[in-house]
């Protein structure tokens, strides 16, 4: 899963992961069992209480029933849960603007009319949408070319958000740190930042991380050893101090815990 940068609004550059391909095509075959279930429903509703006298008003109604749902429930969707449907909430998914910011009504609404009209129509179904995404660097499909959208992973397993560590080749250098000057705002900042850098690329890593290593640098000392990079330095010193916090908490019990009477012979 690849990862791109996203200009927003004020121009600042943020990396998220694109969804591409593979995520995208369960999404969209959640999403059309979704609407198949819910055409059969509407479909059979709407006979049932109209309850047509010829062929051609039934379908009619039912040619309208159809679009109604092809095209209406990416467009409901995706704008009243801000760019996301059924299948996109299930693998994680975020349709949003080029800009990085929230889609409306005309975002979703042209990407469920291209849908309907251009990419799945017919026996190619799908097929136009899989040949954009897989030319597209960013993995757009017509609708998202022509509405100015992309669709990004949001989450992640979070198999990938594992606790701070010291590297192996800091374990000698973390038992000499001075902690006294790391104060409990900079220690969650630090755990805040590591608990979101799997979704980072590496270069955006070590420059949203930079500020972080300053300050932490300031504050412990001595310094990593050259070449240490920032994560595995920030990483490192949090888990230290983690494990400093243990040992000292088991030390406070052991010491309130009243002592066995001694036995009488």
């Amino acid at each position: 899963m690849g990862v791109d940068t996203i200009i927003t609004g004020e121009a600042v550059a943020i990396d998220l992961r694109v969804a591409r391909l593979g995520s995208r095509l369960v999404a969209g075959l959640l999403d059309l069992f979704a609407q198949f279930y819910l055409l059969s429903l509407l479909g059979a509703l709407v006979l049932l209480v109209v309850r047509p006298g010829d062929d051609a008003l039934a379908a009619a109604m039912v040619l309208l029933t159809y679009i109604t749902v092809v095209i209406g429930y990416p467009v409901a969707c995706e704008t009243l849960s801000r760019g996301r449907t059924l299948g996109k909430m299930a693998l994680g998914l975020r349709v949003v603007r080029d800009d990085g910011g929230p889609i409306r009504f005309r975002h979703a609404f042209v990407r469920g009319l291209l849908g309907a009209v251009v990419e799945r129509p017919g026996i190619l179904i799908g097929l136009p949408a899989i040949l954009c995404m897989i030319s597209s660097r960013t993995s757009k499909r017509l609708g998202d070319v022509f509405a100015g959208t992309v669709v990004l992973q949001v989450s992640v397993p979070r198999t990938v958000g594992a606790p701070p560590y010291v590297p192996p080749a800091l374990l000698g250098w973390v038992s000499l740190l001075d902690l006294s000057g790391l104060d409990d705002s900079l220690a969650l900042r630090t755990r805040q930042f590591l608990s979101r850098a799997h979704g980072l690329s590496a270069p955006a890593l070590e420059r949203l991380g930079s500020g972080l290593v300053q300050e932490m640098r300031a504050a412990v000392t001595p310094p990593p050893p050259p070449g240490t990079p920032g994560w595995a330095y920030l990483s490192a010193v949090l888990a230290e101090r983690t494990r400093r916090s243990y040992v000292r908490l088991i030390a406070q019990r052991s010491a309130t815990q009243p002592r066995p009477a001694p036995r009488g012979y």
